[in-house]
């Protein structure tokens, strides 16, 4: 966009459009206005406004962070990680995954079960593939260990 947000009025809506699409975090939503040309002191202004309306919520943001996230199969310490990248405190992230209740474990078996056709690893090579993808997608090695020896599945 080549417009300036140069008044109140427009940077609100611009963060309401923005707002309309998904929720985003205070962080996150000031960058993008920023881009667009917007000064500080009238991003401040507005998005103190939209948080007292209760528009922009970092709670709604981070509770739909973690759900989507977890939904495309990534685990508490990517999620984690990531929304410590989009400038949320770790407390509320901390929060935020305690209060989304998600079973991890459970999480966890079902990513490996559709990348992996539930067969678990032959020998070391297999198990460290297995463990090196599980690991990257933000699951701890206690987890990833407990679903190779049987403890973490249901069946």
């Amino acid at each position: 966009m080549t417009a300036v947000l140069d008044t109140l009025v427009a940077v609100r809506r611009t963060a309401m459009d923005l707002l309309a699409r998904r929720e985003h975090g205070r962080v996150e939503l000031t960058r993008k206005l920023r881009q667009r040309g917007a000064p500080d002191e009238l991003i401040d202004t507005a998005l103190d406004r939209l948080t007292d309306e209760g528009l922009l919520s970092e709670a709604r943001y981070l509770e739909s962070f973690v759900s989507y996230r977890a939904r495309s199969g990534y685990g508490p310490m990517r999620i984690r990680e990531e929304l410590g990248q989009r400038g949320l405190q770790r407390p509320d992230i901390e929060l935020a995954l305690r209060e989304s209740g998600i079973d991890w474990q459970e999480q966890l078996t079902d990513t490996w079960r559709r990348k992996f056709s539930g067969h678990l690893p032959i020998d070391a090579r297999e198990r460290a593939k297995q463990g090196r993808f599980l690991a990257y997608r933000g699951y701890s090695m206690e987890m990833i260990n407990r679903l190779f020896s049987g403890r973490g599945m249901d069946d």
